[in-house]
């Protein structure tokens, strides 16, 4: 499990430093010692410090989980920045954001602080506390309580501000300190003389009273457990003796008193009881901890090793507490059975890897293979080939070549199995600045993430997945890997051809939609090359026949209302480029033309029309195909893949809804046969630009997608295939 270690300590990262500042601080020892004592029991941690990028952080540790994936824990021990209430303020952040915790609630340890609250709700549930008064200001008139009394800060924790009076100038002088230093009420409380006796508290409904320990104090100084003792500053020793030596009878008091306690102001998982004995044996409720100290020499953890719990034992202990308190399990679902059903087992292989993914990806990032660059995209394909073969996938040679293609397949082979197509190039010209991979709350960013990389790690991970399984081999699964996305698949389209037509069905691992679409239909695109050609003239000249680049733009806007929604035709002017000599108009332009069409026919009627407008003029002029991209059309063959995904994607709250495209893809090259699906990676935006990226959540639930679909591939539950006995 995740867990996040929130505290604080040094960090003044707030929007402005206003209001009561927090005086407490974690010790860098007892932070180690949490994050070293979880770590032993095989949880993933990390410490942050409770201030304004706590959410940020949280996010990049942790993202948003999916469908039945548990999520990660914070292990609070946040004093809080600055501010009333302080150790609600990053309970009340994980509440809304909606990340479990150890540890009470913003409304238990609101009661806890304010302790003239807490005081009046032990009252009313007959637990006994001493006798006390509040002074709201300097000009305060005498309590009627006797002397001796112990003055403290009315909303504040640890000690602070706590001192032992003995007459009316001794108080007046205590209370004017706090009303100085912490600007808020005075409490003022009878002193109990006697020993100070904690019971630490562990679980819920009802939670496990720990041996009650005693502080001892010395023979020096007041008989209080003062912020200088906490800190080592008060030059005396003091001492715990656990279990607290006062019989089985008070023992049993302490702890049944401790537990009402606890109840009474709604606390979870842990708090510390602080309670004063006096001679005659009568207890009395000094306050409770709702965020006991986890310091190693403290109170809470001695009696915690008294009671066999070690100190990995014990943090630990409390993140099982939490886990059964959010998830009605004593431990994290994923190890309560030693064999899960393989349904589960992929979904937890997926989700527990979910750092290794995007690692995957940041690597996959790094390695460039822009479709200008042979040896990028050369050293690309050639770790994909190690990867695959990693997992004992082969390589069909009558289905790879070194220029452009790559197929692997399992031992089941790819006959009558899925084929999943992706490209290695990343199609962006050679001068665009190179994407740096980023990580923020919800989108990877880097070059070539969405169009290539992602999709790609999503699919070895869904493979890997199955082989730890040992179910890969068994499956007829086949991979086809082309470079030259960038080129409108030249080169690649005959042996895509020729793989598909093995396969009973073709996945292809384009970028889903910023929504998390899937495709069922793309246009086909034709581009064109047009080149115009005239005369030169000298700059400034008067002459009658028009210039040529003049005469293009006139034809340029002729040409767009050749473009028909109804037909579903768009033809545009991509780029356009000049040739001219010295002081002289230009005398060549050279266009691209891209035409984007669903129907060949109307694509092919629109060509003839573009030629027309082109050809009627005194210029000459030259069109030349550069590429035909055909389209993947919708069919009803497609309705039954497009279904089974859609089933799964219900099964496991994956979003997938579906959506036509003016993008084209390989997906036009399969076969009106054989069912096709386009745009399963990851959810992308900004495609082929500096901004592209993937969405976190996204690429772990495409992944598990397209395990649990091989799965039921597998099982026999999948498009139009018998169960497996």
């Amino acid at each position: 499990m995740k867990i996040a270690i929130i505290y604080n300590r040094e960090s003044q990262n707030v929007i402005n430093l206003f209001g009561v500042p927090n005086r407490e601080k974690y010790g860098k020892k007892a932070i180690s010692a949490i994050s070293n004592g979880l770590k032993k029991y095989g949880h993933q941690v990390k410490s942050f410090e409770g201030d304004k990028e706590l959410i940020r952080n949280l996010e990049q540790f942790m993202p948003r989980v999916v469908k039945g994936e548990l999520p990660g824990m914070a292990f609070n021990l946040s004093y809080g920045v600055q501010g009333q209430a302080r150790y609600t303020h990053v309970p009340g952040i994980l509440e809304m954001v909606g990340i479990p915790y150890v540890g009470s609630g913003p409304l238990a340890h609101s009661l806890a602080l304010d302790k003239v609250v807490a005081k009046m709700i032990f009252r009313q549930n007959n637990l006994p506390t001493p006798d006390f008064a509040v002074l709201d200001d300097p000009g305060f008139d005498m309590p009627d309580l006797g002397f001796p009394l112990i003055t403290k800060p009315k909303n504040e924790a640890v000690s602070m501000g706590i001192r032992i009076v003995n007459n009316e100038e001794e108080l007046r002088e205590a209370a004017q300190v706090i009303f100085d230093t912490f600007q808020q009420p005075v409490l003022v409380e009878q002193y109990i003389e006697g020993k100070e006796i904690n019971v630490g508290l562990l679980g819920n409904n009802p939670p496990e009273a720990l041996p009650p320990c005693e502080i001892v104090f010395g023979n020096s100084g007041p008989s209080i457990y003062t912020i200088e003792d906490k800190k080592g500053k008060s030059g005396r020793e003091i001492k715990w003796l656990c279990p607290a030596p006062i019989g089985d009878t008070l023992t049993e008091r302490a702890r049944e008193i401790a537990l009402r306690a606890f109840a009474s102001l709604g606390c979870f998982d842990c708090a510390r009881v602080d309670m004063r004995l006096d001679a005659e044996g009568n207890l009395y409720i000094l306050e409770i901890n709702s965020l006991p100290s986890l310091g190693e020499h403290g109170s809470y953890t001695i009696a915690a090793k008294e009671a066999g719990l070690d100190f990995p034992h014990l943090v630990n202990r409390l993140v099982e507490t939490a886990c059964a308190r959010y998830f009605g399990t004593p431990k994290p679902p994923e190890i309560r059975q030693k064999r899960m059903p393989p349904v589960e087992a992929l979904f937890n292989y997926v989700t527990k890897n979910r750092d290794n993914i995007e690692k995957a990806v940041e690597s996959w990032t790094a390695l460039s293979s822009r479709t200008s660059d042979p040896v990028g995209r050369q050293m690309a394909i050639e770790e994909l080939d190690r990867q695959l073969t990693d997992i004992k996938m082969k390589r069909v040679e009558g289905l790879s070549d070194i220029r452009s293609v790559r197929t692997w397949e399992t031992n089941a082979g790819l006959e009558r199995g899925t084929l999943f197509i992706g490209h290695m190039d990343v199609p962006i010209e050679r001068d665009t600045p190179t994407q740096l991979f980023k990580r923020d709350p919800e989108w990877l960013s880097g070059e070539g993430i969405g169009a290539s990389r992602a999709p790609m790690v999503s699919l070895l991970y869904a493979l890997r997945s199955l082989k730890n399984l040992r179910l890969l081999q068994k499956a007829s699964i086949g991979v086809l890997y082309y470079m030259d996305e960038g080129r409108d698949a030249i080169y690649s389209s005959d042996l895509i051809r020729r793989a598909s037509e093995k396969a009973k069905q073709v996945i292809i691992l384009r970028p889903g939609g910023p929504l998390n679409h899937f495709v069922t239909q793309r246009r086909g695109q034709k581009r064109f090359l047009l080149t115009i050609e005239g005369k030169p003239h000298r700059l400034g000249k008067s002459v009658q026949e028009p210039e040529v680049l003049i005469w293009s733009f006139a034809k340029f806007q002729e040409l767009s209302s050749l473009t028909s929604k109804k037909d579903r035709i768009a033809l545009s002017v991509m780029d356009i480029k000049t040739e001219s000599f010295p002081m002289l108009t230009p005398h060549r332009v050279l266009s691209t033309l891209y035409l984007t069409y669903l129907d060949p026919k109307m694509a092919d009627l629109t060509e003839e029309k573009l030629k027309k407008v082109i050809g009627a003029g005194r210029f000459k002029t030259r069109i030349e195909t550069l590429s035909n991209r055909p389209p993947m059309r919708e069919r009803k063959i497609n309705h039954r893949l497009s279904k089974a995904l859609t089933a799964i994607a219900d099964e496991w709250d994956i979003p997938l809804p579906h959506e036509s495209s003016l993008w084209p893809s390989v997906g036009g090259l399969i076969s009106s046969k054989i069912p096709v699906i386009c745009g399963m990676g990851p959810a992308t935006r900004g495609l082929y630009t500096p901004q592209e990226s993937v969405n976190r959540t996204s690429l772990i639930q495409r992944t598990i997608l397209i395990s649990q679909f091989l799965l039921k591939e597998f099982m026999g539950e999948g498009v139009g295939k018998e169960k497996r006995n």
